[in-house]
Order: structure tokens, then sequence, then C-alpha cells
């Protein structure tokens, strides 16, 4: 499995659909941040966009009126909810024919938490059956942002998902670090303990920490000590400090946290660290937070040869997720 930051032929999405459960009452006020995003991903590369028919449609290319469509392809690959990290495929790449792969874990909508779920469970091999290339099934549940990898061997992931017994409960520990190495082609696994508050994916790592480099890795920091986010990212960091990659110790750039957002008396999953990789630009969530100016700066530092882009999420945090969470790259090959 290549690293995010190598090259891409495109980027996925899944285009969200007004009846969905991920943006109640607010489905229109999410929109500008999704034709945010879609304008920087087409200055990068090719966007795919799964739809479910032809209305759908439609509204997709309505709120991207105006933008270069030719870089834009459209697939009736319907989805129940827009989070193509997660659904969506996993994609293998190697030197020789064929070059691509897909990977298509089991999905269970985090859990079970929000049926139906019955369309998301199969994009991954549509989508395969689309770019006719080989489908691996590892049969094991597990969502695409529970897991970041360096490209050279290592993955990062959470005990309080992949361990949680509302994915795989006949599992082991042993059993799924064996299915990771089979399926995605890794050595090191590293765990982390638990994610942040009001994230209801059990602590997926793309909200918590993110390999920028094969050796350095950005971790989320909460600077109040009385905020619930305080003792485990702490923790985490710790178990970060003490791991090592080859005979040398993973480098760290620790991210800052937006304050705490709370909406409806929900606490939402709001980080930094749910940016995306594309070819020519880092697309950041923002939060009109009095932090964001340092961590746009210090992902700057990591990318300096990427354009940084910070897109206000006040709106699109609400369905629990930003921009990591909405997309899913394809290698180039």
């Amino acid at each position: 499995m290549p690293a995010e930051w190598e090259s891409h032929s495109a980027t996925w999405l899944s285009w969200p659909r007004r009846e969905g459960i991920s943006f109640p009452e607010s489905f229109d006020r999410v929109l500008p941040a999704l034709r945010a995003m879609v304008e920087a991903l087409i200055e990068s590369e090719k966007v795919c966009i799964n739809v479910c028919n032809g209305a759908h449609e439609a509204e997709a290319q309505s709120v991207l009126r105006g933008l270069p469509m030719e870089r834009i392809t459209f697939y009736r690959i319907p989805t129940n909810e827009p989070w193509c990290r997660d659904h969506g495929p996993i994609f293998l790449t190697r030197n020789r024919d064929p070059k691509l792969a897909v990977v298509d874990w089991d999905y269970n909508a985090w859990g079970n938490k929000y049926p139906p779920f019955n369309h998301d469970e199969v994009v991954p091999t549509r989508v395969a059956e689309i770019l006719n290339v080989p489908v691996f099934y590892p049969h094991m549940i597990l969502e695409g942002g529970s897991i970041d990898v360096n490209g050279a061997d290592a993955l990062l992931t959470t005990e309080s998902c992949l361990l949680n017994k509302n994915r795989n409960p006949n599992l082991s520990r042993d059993q799924i670090e064996e299915r990771l190495r089979d399926y995605l082609g890794v050595r090191d696994i590293f765990w982390l303990g638990e994610g942040i508050a009001g994230d209801d994916t059990d602590g997926h790592i793309d909200d918590l920490a993110r390999f920028v480099s094969a050796q350095t890795v950005v971790a989320v920091v909460e600077e109040d000590r009385d905020d619930e986010n305080y003792e485990p990212l702490q923790r985490n960091l710790t178990r970060l400090r003490q791991m090592k990659i080859g005979k040398d110790k993973i480098e760290i750039v620790t991210l800052p946290m937006p304050k705490k957002i709370v909406r409806e008396g929900v606490r939402l999953p709001a980080s930094y660290a749910n940016f995306y990789i594309a070819n020519s630009c880092v697309l950041v969530p923002t939060f009109d937070d009095s932090a964001e100016a340092v961590a746009l700066s210090i992902l700057r530092e990591c990318f300096p040869t990427r354009r940084v882009v910070g897109i206000n999420c006040r709106e699109l945090i609400w369905g629990l997720g930003a921009f990591h969470c909405l997309t899913q790259q394809q290698p180039a090959v």
C-alpha cells in the first residue's frame, strides 16, 4: 500500500445524499466545503465521484457548476453515506502487471452504528470492476480511516478501533496483524491507544497521528489539561516516542487541537490531523479557531512542495468527519 503522498492518478469521492444520515438539517450548509474541496483537488489530479443515479449526478454538477468538469468523472456507484475513506477501495501497487489491485475489506458502518450500509459495503469491488483490476478479500472488517501507512513497511492504527469487539470479535490481535501484513504489504504495525472525544468511529487514526514521511509522524496534542482529550493524546504521544522504524526512532511533529466544538449537546471530532495529501496540495480542515494558523504553518513545513489549503469545516464536521474521511486516493502506476 503506497503512502498517501506518493503520486496519484485520481482521488475518489462519494457524493452525499440529501436523504442520508450524515448531515441532518445541514445538507445545504456543507456544500460550499465540498465544492471548495473539489475545486482544490482538480488543480492537482483527476477526481472520480460516485453517485447513485442521474438525478444525484445532476445535484452534484449543480454544486460544482463553473469548475472544469473535464477533470471530473462521475460513476454510477450507489452509496449510503459519503465517507469514501472508510467504504472506498484501498489500492495496492507493484512493479509488474497487473500493477494495480484493490483490497475489499468487509464493512459494517463502524460497528453496525448506522444501517443500512448495503451500498457502501460493495463499493471497492464496484470500483475494481470499472477499473478492471484484481480484488483481494481479507474477510476482516476494516475502514480506511483506521490505518495510516508510510509506504515503506510501517502502519499506524489504534487499539480502540481495530480491537473493538464491534468489528472483528472472532479475531485476535495477532490474527488482525497477520491480515494487515498479508493484504497491505506492511511489516511493522504500531498501535496507539484511543481516539479523540466525539469520534463515532471508536478512534480512527486519521484524527490522531499521520505519517508525513517514511520516518515522520504528525500527532495531535491537546494543551488544555482540563479537556477530556488531554490524557489520551498524551498517552498516545508517549507510545509514539517509544516507537522505532528500523534502528531509528520515529520523528514526531506535534499539531495543536482546535478548541472544543459542541453542537446540540454533541462534541464533534474536530482535528487538524484529518488532512488529505493530494499531488500538489494538502487539504486541511479549519474551524474558525485561533490554533489554525499554527496548524497550517506546521503542515506547510511538513509539505514544502505542496500548497497547503485550509477550508472551513465548521458545518462539515457536524457529519463527524472532514477531508480525509471523504477521500480515497488511487495511486499512479
